[in-house]
């Protein structure tokens, strides 16, 4: 009998039946050691859960700080911080490219006035905080850093992450502003000030999330993400920093989709494949060489026909990020193709997080899929697929030389394209989309926001500018706009300026004003 040819999304064949003659001969792995493969830390959720997250920003500050204190009275362990377009690219909610866009796929953010309005009673040494930010992180974490110290926080005790990844923006999803050259250089500013003012702190979330969600397949977000992070790592070296303490620091974001075993097998090959990476970059030190990521469930995959069926997608990816060992995970809400999520999605996607830890069992031993013949090889096949591409882009210089070429961009449109022929052609089943749809009228409650948000913001920028001192603001950018002019780190400034009352857009219009824009 013919045996039927399967091919995961990535490429790598799927046989009807895996034996033990499919392992490579080699010394079984210990969780917690090189290369870290099996998860690193030695007893992963029996000593401690992943943190449960829940991102969430929509409408005005206050409005978002009223989600943030229903979550965590629901049990999530960190926040997670979605910022709207405007702040996300350098715009002033009263900027004319602004218009329309306020508050709608996450928070506005202008100034230090709408921080302390965010965090109104969450004290910031006691939670940690993602803040998914990348052209503007400088600024967010310069807004955050003020804020916490307008608590009489400890900074050596404030945790949490910005993403702080620029490279994939040009490559997969454009929230970008300046030149990638001129982006390295904040994004190694930070690194350098953190590790000294901020020791506690991810300096970056190196992002695959997003390379998937535009269309690639499993092993090239792992090898576009972990090419870019080798691009992070040597400019960071070159700026004379100690890969042993700036790779304590590093942490990852990845996508989790349906198919469990290919995730699975992405996430342990990703953590073999960075150890070997930072090893080689000259790493001693095992936390440096380790691979700490923050997943995702997958947006993408989430349908708007027969939204409920997207509870059940979301538990397979969520079982598949913690049969990986993330270290920390966002569920989606269900109704999150139709809007962002209302407080009852958001509830049921963390309470799925919750039962997957204290109700399913697979969190009692660790790397429980850990000498599955399928598994074991699956993993093997994602380690051989990823590397081929990384050694592509060495070819070309690394990430920056492969975005600037378009290879990165065409390989994602180019995998989007035939999966979305696959669904086309019936090749490939969605569940409610091209097979087994109902003629039912979708209720799905959606939440909206409000248009008004806009004038709202328009109206506090205009008071926070009648009400700052003017002169002093003018004197910080111009300080800022000389510093990087030159070689000095940019980050005191940016503080200055922000405890000074200047606005985000003020700030990236400065740099604007010195490194230009990318087009």
């Amino acid at each position: 009998m013919e045996e039927k040819e399967i091919y995961t999304d990535s490429d790598i064949p799927v046989h009807t039946l895996y034996t033990a003659a499919d392992l490579p001969q080699q010394e079984p792995e210990r969780p917690g050691k090189f290369p870290f493969t099996r998860g690193i830390q030695p007893d992963m959720y029996r000593g401690r859960l992943w943190t449960m997250r829940q991102y969430a920003g929509f409408s005005t500050a206050a409005e978002s700080n009223k989600r943030y204190h229903y979550l965590l009275s629901q049990g999530v362990m960190g926040l997670s911080v979605a910022f709207d377009l405007p702040t996300q690219i350098g715009y002033d909610s009263d900027h004319p490219l602004a218009e329309g866009e306020v508050g709608k796929v996450g928070v506005a953010i202008d100034s230090i006035e709408d921080m302390a309005e965010l965090f109104n009673g969450i004290r910031l040494e006691e939670v940690s905080t993602s803040m998914t930010i990348n052209a503007t992180a400088f600024i967010l974490l310069a807004l955050y850093v003020a804020q916490a110290k307008t608590q009489g926080a400890d900074l050596s005790k404030i945790s949490g992450t910005i993403q702080n990844d620029i490279l994939k923006e040009y490559a997969a999803r454009g929230t970008y502003r300046y030149p990638p050259k001129p982006s390295m250089r904040i994004i190694t500013d930070i690194f350098e000030w953190c590790s000294k003012e901020l020791p506690k702190w991810n300096t970056i979330s190196i992002s695959g999330y997003h390379i998937r969600e535009a269309g690639s397949t499993a092993a090239q977000e792992i090898a576009f993400t972990l090419s870019n992070g080798k691009a992070y790592v040597k400019a960071a070296l070159d700026k004379g920093l100690d890969i042993n303490i700036l790779g304590k620091r590093l942490s990852f974001f990845f996508n989790a989709h349906n198919n469990l075993f290919e995730e699975v097998a992405k996430f342990r090959a990703a953590r073999r494949m960075w150890a070997q990476i930072m090893k080689d970059l000259g790493a001693t030190d095992p936390r440096a060489q380790m691979l700490r990521f923050h997943t995702q469930t997958g947006g993408s995959t989430l349908t708007a026909q027969q939204p409920q069926n997207n509870i059940s997608r979301v538990t397979i990816q969520t079982l598949a990020a913690v049969l990986g060992g993330t270290q920390s995970l966002h569920t989606n809400g269900f109704d999150e193709a139709l809007s962002l999520p209302t407080e009852e999605a958001a509830r049921i996607a963390l309470r799925t997080q919750q039962i997957v830890a204290f109700e399913s069992g697979v969190t009692d031993t660790v790397d429980p899929l850990a000498g599955s013949y399928f598994v074991e090889t699956m993993t093997t096949g994602m380690e051989q697929k990823a590397q081929e591409l990384i050694d592509q882009i060495d070819a070309m210089g690394g990430s920056i030389s492969a975005i600037e070429e378009g290879f990165m961009q065409e390989a994602i449109a180019r995998s989007a394209y035939e999966y979305q022929q696959k669904i086309e052609a019936h090749e490939k089943i969605i569940v409610g989309v091209n097979r087994f749809q109902t003629a039912e009228a979708n209720t799905t409650p959606i939440f909206k926001v409000d248009d008004s948000i806009g004038a709202l913001q328009k109206q506090k920028l205009e008071q926070l500018r009648n009400n700052r001192d003017q002169a002093a603001c003018d004197r910080i950018l111009s300080g800022l706009r000389s510093k990087a002019s030159g070689t000095e780190n940019i980050m005191p400034s940016v503080i200055e300026a922000v405890e000074a009352r200047c606005t985000l857009g003020e700030i990236a219009g400065t740099l604007v004003g010195v490194f230009g824009e990318y087009q």
